[in-house]
């Protein structure tokens, strides 16, 4: 009798393909989503359409980078736990050495014509790609009056009132939860062992998770810079939802005015080096961390000081979203079809739009500004420049940023390369 039981996969077939995505998976989520439903779909037909979009559901309800999760997802599905581990790590490492390469090249090349050249046109390229990002998640993010209000909210909070970031997460979840209609049955029976399952992997997760941060504080003490990045970096892993553009904002507040780790137009250029990586855009919190504890490095030389917190940082991102992937897998099918999740989701989705826009003015005010100053009247909170100051230089080339970006619908590592080729012919012909 014959069997039309499809092949297993081997695992060296799966272990080829997931190192070859962690070096070619530009374009951020979308275009990672994209290469690996093509594959893994549609060419080698590995896991059906059905089950990659309800893991996709999935992964885009808990925080962390989506497509690091949908990655560690699918590698689970097709080999376990070392599948899940293997897919997981090479989306991300490829990208984190090449971040940590520019990182380092950003560093010790301050000064220079051509670096700082190419620095100032991938400003004004950043610009239009968060504009590009608030206007392409608007679109299908806000598609009630309800949710319109969510995302007005959540700008006047966190640009206006400062509330933080994590609690506009929490609020916009609740309030989607509770008006949306109860649930549908669940799609399938839980899984046997499911329990046991999620508290080895959370345990295990965990335990690795604050392991080096714990190494920190013993070995350095608890005011170093290595462990301030442990603990901020951590909090941002399990509030980051909505992706890395949402994220950005708080992060991007925190590191330069509360922590003061760096200058607003370095948190521009770590987005711009960030986008022109493959991997998740997150990874621009390994340039933040780089550079804070390279500005403070004792009681280590600053690249070494660096290159340590560059890991911490990178660790603690991916640490816990993996762990809750590896947790929580068993259970995914019995989310299929519940509205009041998937309320809680658009919701905060909705969110997520009004956080863009405020980073989207932020970045905007320094990028065009420079000197750029938060000033407060009671609750009230808001950002003072001199209209004068306007840098028509940088303002120029972000138009015709929007331009190649809007009209001729050039790619975003084209646009941040081109940019940065513009800048430099400007800093070598037009010094400033």
């Amino acid at each position: 009798m014959k069997n039309n039981a499809p092949a297993p996969i081997a695992f060296s077939a799966a272990l080829a393909f997931w190192l070859k995505l962690g070096f070619i998976s530009f374009g951020g989520p979308a275009g990672q989503i994209a290469i690996m439903h093509r594959v893994l779909v549609d060419e080698k037909r590995w896991i059906e359409e059905s089950r990659f979009l309800h893991a996709l559901n999935f992964c885009v309800m808990l925080p962390g980078p989506e497509a690091q999760k949908l990655a560690t997802y699918a590698g689970w599905l097709l080999h376990g736990a070392r599948g899940g581990l293997a897919a997981g790590i090479l989306f991300v490492l490829p990208g984190a050495l090449v971040m940590l390469a520019l990182s380092i090249v950003y560093a010790l090349g301050r000064g220079i014509p051509a670096v700082e050249g190419a620095l100032y046109g991938i400003k004004a390229a950043v610009l239009i790609i968060v504009v590009e990002a608030l206007i392409r998640i608007g679109k299908r993010a806000l598609k009630t009056r309800f949710l319109i209000g969510v995302a007005g909210a959540a700008f006047v909070g966190i640009f206006f009132l400062a509330v933080p970031f994590p609690l506009i997460v929490l609020a916009a979840a609740v309030a989607g939860f509770f008006t949306s209609l109860p649930g549908a049955p669940l799609a399938a029976p839980p899984a046997p062992g499911r329990w046991r399952h999620a508290a080895l992997a959370m345990t295990s997760g965990l335990a690795l998770w604050w392991l080096p941060v714990l190494a920190a504080v013993l070995v350095l003490g608890p005011s170093h810079v290595l462990v301030d990045i442990g603990l901020f970096f951590s909090k941002l892993a399990v509030v980051s939802f909505g992706g890395a553009y949402a994220l950005l904002a708080y992060m991007a507040q925190q590191a330069v005015e509360n922590y003061h780790w760096m200058s607003a137009p370095e948190m521009v250029d770590g987005l711009g080096l960030a986008e022109t990586t493959p991997g998740p855009l997150i990874l621009v919190t390994q340039f933040v961390g780089f550079l804070a504890a390279y500005r403070d490095a004792a009681p280590f030389a600053p690249l070494a000081a660096g290159v340590l917190a560059a890991a911490m940082t990178t660790w603690v991102t991916f640490v816990p979203p993996m762990t809750l992937i590896f947790a929580l897998a068993p259970f995914v099918e019995q989310l299929r079809g519940n509205e009041r999740l998937s309320g809680a989701l658009a919701a905060i989705t909705a969110a997520v739009v009004g956080v863009i826009l405020n980073l989207t003015v932020w970045f905007a005010l320094h990028v065009l500004f420079g000197q750029v100053t938060e000033a407060r009247a009671g609750p009230l909170r808001w950002y003072a420049f001199d209209p004068l100051a306007l840098d028509f230089r940088v303002g120029a080339l972000a138009a015709l940023a929007a331009f190649l970006a809007f009209a001729l619908h050039r790619g975003l590592v084209e646009l941040v390369l081109m940019m940065a080729a513009l800048g430099m012919g400007l800093r070598l012909l037009l010094p400033y």
